[in-house]
């Protein structure tokens, strides 16, 4: 049985549950189960290895306990558990003691969750559904969690219209095959959802340069992330102590927009940063502020390239995912573009065919690869074919890294293709830095796609609505000035 299918049995459980009221606090109880659980096996592991560990949890609350065994504590006995005794402790878990760090990531984790379930029975099942169909201990199942909120997601419908969507696995891989970090380098993901480019950045590093203790205590120290919302938050937290971070305390639940970019030091700057940020939402009132007036917005993919580039070191590496919107888009994306191939080097840019965040989004997307403290003198492009056979990608017939062994073939050797081409610097300055440039050996299609002018029409409506605000605001001051 899939894990997708496993997690949807285990929701349609709880929905005979009185208490549980929507699919966003099944999943909410769903979470701090699965957290519970993954940080009980991990514990397992590591008293394997040291005979001394003792967890901060206090024993009568570990899953192991209360939990593990399928014929234990069940109806009013288990919720009386739950709601008197393993969440109001776990709130208040002391932090006292050598283990401290372990105890207060506890402690947050639980400061938001909240047991819904009004059925000890029903609990039960959910749990013991839990024991038996899922697990982590095999290291080719741990990217199973993205499955998880890829599940949330569909179930959450209305995540899609704040621009979050889950990243396959074969684009994060990619990115970081390309990158390529080392031992050492600080990398962050500032909008890291469930961590997947986090995740695949450690098995990355973890195979090619941890060799000694202290290597694997460089690479732990050396991941980041930020994450806005509770829940991929949460799930972020689980999948690092999945991936050997013994106590993630370095993702932070955040919003990285909400601090004033004139505030961020060379000490907050990183080597390498690779990140899908939300696109196609508005950011609250007010945010846009925390950044110089020639970028203020409010859609949030922008303003997080203006903190990209104001976060990474000179040198430093980055891949992000954006829609085709910031490509062609005018007026402040723009002036950004133009800051962007003037302070950094953007030396690549990937078009990923339509449908690769199908179901949430049918926009086109790309991954843009830059570095820092060099003018880009030209873009590489390579548009990213369907496999053959393929009109579209689907759940049966998902993205797979396999796909892009070409890409890294042409990487090192690049020359001209039917899939790749090259554009001058000079070019792009007399396109007005409009970087949606066609694949030229691409058949010219008679009808431009619906969903490409859909949104060409919103970035250009956008733009109108920034400049009648300009000329409200200056013929304000204007009539201020006769008085």
């Amino acid at each position: 049985m899939s894990l997708g299918t496993t997690i949807k049995s285990i929701q349609d459980i709880m929905r005979k549950d009185v208490g549980v009221d929507g699919d966003a606090q099944r999943i909410g109880q769903l979470v701090w189960m699965l957290f519970l659980k993954i940080y009980d096996d991990r514990e397992s592991e590591q008293e394997l290895m040291d005979e001394k560990f003792v967890s901060v949890i206090p024993e009568p609350l570990r899953w192991r306990s209360w939990a593990a065994d399928d014929e234990g504590i069940t109806g009013d006995e288990l919720l009386d558990f739950a709601n008197t005794k393993l969440f109001p402790q776990l709130k208040k878990l002391s932090a006292d003691g050598p283990n401290h760090d372990r105890a207060i990531l506890v402690r947050e984790i639980f400061a938001d969750a909240y047991n819904y379930m009004k059925s000890g029975t029903l609990m039960r099942q959910v749990i013991n559904r839990l024991n038996k169909d899922i697990d982590f201990n095999d290291s080719k199942k741990r990217h199973a969690l993205g499955e998880i909120y890829e599940q949330v997601l569909r179930d959450l419908q209305g995540a899609g219209n704040a621009g979050e969507y889950y990243t396959p696995r074969a684009v994060t891989q990619f990115a970081v095959d390309m990158i390529d970090p080392k031992l050492g380098e600080s990398l962050l993901d500032p909008a890291c959802g469930t961590g997947g480019f986090l995740a695949c950045a450690i098995e990355s590093v973890r195979k090619k340069h941890v060799k000694k203790p202290k290597d694997e205590a460089k690479l732990q120290a050396s991941i980041h992330g930020v994450e806005k919302k509770p829940l991929p938050h949460l799930l972020c937290t689980t999948n690092m102590i999945l991936h050997g971070i013994d106590v993630p305390n370095q993702i932070r639940h955040d919003n990285t927009l909400s601090r004033p970019l004139r505030d961020y030091t060379n000490r907050d700057r990183v080597d390498i940063i690779m990140t899908n940020p939300p696109f196609g939402g508005m950011e609250e009132d007010g945010i846009e502020n925390n950044f110089p007036a020639d970028f203020r917005t409010r859609e949030t993919a922008d303003l997080f390239l203006v903190l990209i580039m104001t976060l990474l070191k000179k040198g430093g590496r980055c891949a992000v995912v954006l829609p085709d919107g910031t490509l062609f888009g005018e007026g402040m994306k723009t002036r950004l573009k133009e800051k962007l191939l003037t302070d950094c080097n953007l030396h690549t840019i990937v078009r990923l065919p339509k449908g690769v965040f199908s179901p949430y989004t049918s926009i086109n997307t790309n991954i843009l690869f830059f570095e820092k403290g060099e003018p880009t003198e030209a873009i590489w492009y390579y548009e990213h074919p369907y496999p053959e056979g393929y009109k579209s990608y689907s759940k049966t017939k998902p993205m797979c890294i396999e796909e892009f062994e070409p890409e890294k073939g042409w990487w090192k050797k690049r020359k001209e293709t039917e899939q790749a081409w090259c554009v001058a610097i000079g070019d792009i300055r007399e396109r007005n830095f409009n970087l949606d440039i066609k694949n030229p050996s691409a058949h010219e299609d008679t009808h431009e796609d619906p969903d490409t002018l859909l949104a060409r029409y919103e970035e250009e409506k956008a733009a109108a609505s920034e400049i009648r605000e300009q000329l409200r605001k200056v013929l304000s001051d204007a009539l201020d000035g006769r008085e």
